[in-house]
């Protein structure tokens, strides 16, 4: 299941309190963690997802099952933007922690 920015907000999401999101109360600080943690664990399922369905799309064709060519190019080229998608917002997270490791207080 796709996680898209809108589900992080819930359901009163407008435009009107798009900054509202941003905001962390000390009452609510561990469900905006978790709301979090679980959109990234989402995003890897996503990702492994879309792997397998290449990987099974891969089969079909080299087992003659299907000839479609384009329905493999397809999974293979969302498997790769997946992919793609994950390393880069990873790597931008391990980034941020590790200059905020580094700042003196």
């Amino acid at each position: 299941m796709p996680v898209t920015p809108v589900e992080l907000y819930g359901n009163d999401f407008n435009v009107n309190n798009i900054h509202d999101g941003y905001k962390v109360s000390s009452d609510k600080s561990s469900t905006s963690f978790d709301s979090i943690f679980s959109a990234a664990v989402d995003m890897y399922k996503e990702a492994d997802h879309y792997q397998k369905v290449a990987e099974a799309e891969e089969m079909s064709f080299a087992l003659g099952y299907t000839d479609s060519v384009h329905d493999l190019a397809l999974a293979q080229r969302k498997a790769n933007i997946s992919l793609q998608y994950t390393v880069r917002v990873t790597n931008a997270v391990v980034s941020a922690y590790k200059e905020l490791m580094n700042m003196q207080l």
